[in-house]
């Protein structure tokens, strides 16, 4: 059984953050680099939108073969403003692995960290954030999830946060980081970022979930948040 709100919150997720890349496309935006795409299909279903906009998704090897393998099977072409980037997180720096793809600095760009912050170490979320602050030009945006601190410390203080921890256990997966209440902004603003949104629970179900009459349809599960910032 799935734990308790989370069909909901991936739904209010993709479609969140779907608006932030269509937007960031109609408006010429440079470059979009997608960290850990995996089975991402926002490059096909929003090639229209790409006018001028360089796509690039960024992932280990082998998960970016079983990806290329499976659209080759459906016949699905991929889009001529889409490169894929292998990487081997623990091999090659990041850095120097973006720039040889020709991933270029001081751009106005939109970086898309989706459901990935929390499986990362501390340090690795830090190395992360500053190959972004290096790369991003004024008016860049970068749009993440993460889950609270209380849950990485399992407090059990969220809706649904028991089954979710357990789900992720059962995986033989864990979280390893999160950001105590109130403290996105302060985050943010060691990379030169400042948050323009922070959704919670509460306001996702607001935004997807609610009825012209007001009545909330779906509940989502309360560990996680979503946030857009720009480079300032």
């Amino acid at each position: 059984m799935a734990p308790k709100g989370i069909y909901e919150y991936t739904i209010a997720r993709t479609k969140y953050i779907d608006a932030i890349f269509r937007q960031s496309l109609s408006e010429g935006f440079d470059q979009v680099l997608i960290f850990g795409a995996g089975f991402d299909t926002r490059a096909l279903r929003f090639e229209s939108h790409a006018a001028v906009t360089k796509i690039f998704e960024l992932d280990v090897p082998i998960t970016q073969k079983a990806k290329l393998d499976r659209y080759g099977q459906q016949g699905m072409k991929i889009p001529a403003n889409t490169k894929f980037i292998p990487i081997d997180f623990d091999k090659e720096p990041l850095s120097q692995k973006l720039a040889s793809a020709g991933f270029r600095r001081n751009r106005k760009n939109l970086f898309v960290l989706e459901g990935l912050l929390m499986y990362l170490q501390p340090e690795s979320v830090d190395r992360t954030f500053r190959v972004i602050e290096d790369f991003a030009g004024m008016g860049s945006v970068i749009v993440f999830d993460y889950v609270r601190a209380s849950v990485i410390r399992r407090t059990g203080s969220c809706y649904g946060e028991k089954g979710i921890v357990k789900s992720v256990s059962k995986a033989g997966e864990q979280w390893h980081f999160g950001i105590e209440a109130g403290e996105v902004h302060d985050f943010l603003e060691k990379y030169g970022f400042r948050a323009s949104e922070h959704k919670d629970a509460q306001e996702l179900e607001q935004m997807f979930f609610t009825t012209a009459s007001g009545e909330i349809v779906g509940r989502i599960n309360g560990t996680h948040c979503l946030v857009k910032a720009v480079k300032q």
